[in-house]
């Protein structure tokens, strides 16, 4: 198929408008057959439940040209599972999983002109997400929901290339202790806006959360997953019930142990240990891993001794060799890649 006349290369990382989008409602206790349609517009209630009480949640994934010039999403099963575990904490209804996969695929496939060639550096970003669409007024879940996954072609996450970022621990909490952090519910990432802003109006570019609880135990960012390298080449991640399952984070875990041959850790980092760390960086779609070369405890600079002019060398190592397996440059493990076409 032709692609679209733009230029791939100067896309940023945000919404353009493609041909077609994916609906199905849930009415009376069912699901319908969903609808690929040409309208981006959603209409609902004033006193729609995600409008009263946040009741949403949604996913991110990509798909990709490959080496061969075929059309591949990643690990979209994860997606579905991830989405599943979210609805099931919230009291909305599941989208069969199968069906969820299914609807990546009717969906790349209908906007097939708008993934990115191989080599442009740019991505087609899948954007799942459900909600709940009819009138709540007492504190309850919604009785109908709508389930819409639209895509848009973006550029990488960082131009010129991912530069180490300085981050601060927050005194802010991401998540309560049993809370929702595992989840990928919208209000996690309201609750966040106000303190990312406030980070970046102070010169940092992320915010390290730490557990609720005791506050002495690296947790994640607003928006990505640690993963850490120690000085012996050791891959360390934060382990905690308040954490995302990043799907990105589990699959850089593997390419570590399997590809690499390193040595993996998933344990509680305590804040403490963080400057013994040779290595770190944010994990997550977006920008699959983000470096980090310097942490602000409260004054305190932590500085990696990978530095701030590039990504240490494992880390390089992981980040070349996922985005290797999505772009097809290296085999991949069995059910990694879903081929569209």
């Amino acid at each position: 198929m032709e692609k679209k006349n733009i230029d791939w290369s100067s896309l940023d990382f945000g919404y353009m408008k493609t041909d077609k989008r994916f609906v199905s409602n849930y009415k009376n206790g069912a699901w319908d057959e969903g609808v690929l349609t040409e309208d981006d517009q959603v209409v609902i209630t004033e006193c729609a439940g995600v409008l009263q009480y946040s009741q949403s949640c949604f996913e991110g994934l990509k798909a990709y040209t490959t080496q061969d010039g075929r059309t591949v999403c990643f690990r979209p099963d994860l997606n579905a599972a991830r989405m599943k575990d979210s609805c099931e904490r919230l009291e909305m209804p599941v989208f069969p999983e199968d069906r969820w996969v299914q609807a990546v695929v009717d969906l790349v496939k209908a906007n097939e002109a708008w993934v990115p060639p191989y080599g442009s550096g740019a991505t087609l970003y899948i954007r799942p997400y459900m909600f709940g669409s009819s009138a709540v007024i007492g504190v309850k879940p919604a009785e109908e929901y709508q389930f819409r996954m639209f895509c848009t072609p973006v550029g990488p996450y960082f131009k010129g290339g991912a530069k180490p970022i300085t981050i601060r621990v927050s005194d802010v909490d991401r998540a309560a202790p049993r809370g929702t952090g595992h989840i990928k519910a919208g209000l996690n990432y309201a609750m966040s806006l106000y303190n990312i802003v406030d980070a970046h109006n102070k010169g940092f570019d992320e915010n390290m959360y730490l557990d609720p609880a005791t506050r002495t135990y690296v947790e994640e960012t607003g928006g990505a997953n640690f993963l850490f390298v120690t000085k012996d080449n050791t891959v360390v991640t934060p382990k905690s019930g308040s954490i995302l399952p990043s799907i990105t984070r589990r699959s850089l875990i593997y390419v570590a142990e399997k590809y690499l041959g390193l040595k993996v850790e998933e344990r509680p980092v305590a804040l403490a240990e963080v400057p013994d760390f040779a290595e770190c960086g944010l994990c997550g779609t977006a920008a699959v891993i983000s470096p980090v070369g310097k942490i602000v405890d409260h004054g305190k600079e932590i500085c990696l001794p990978s530095g701030m002019e590039k990504m240490g060398p494992v880390t390089q190592q992981l980040y070349e060799t996922l985005t290797g397996i999505q772009m097809g440059r290296l085999e991949a493990p069995e059910g990694w890649i879903k081929e569209i076409c």
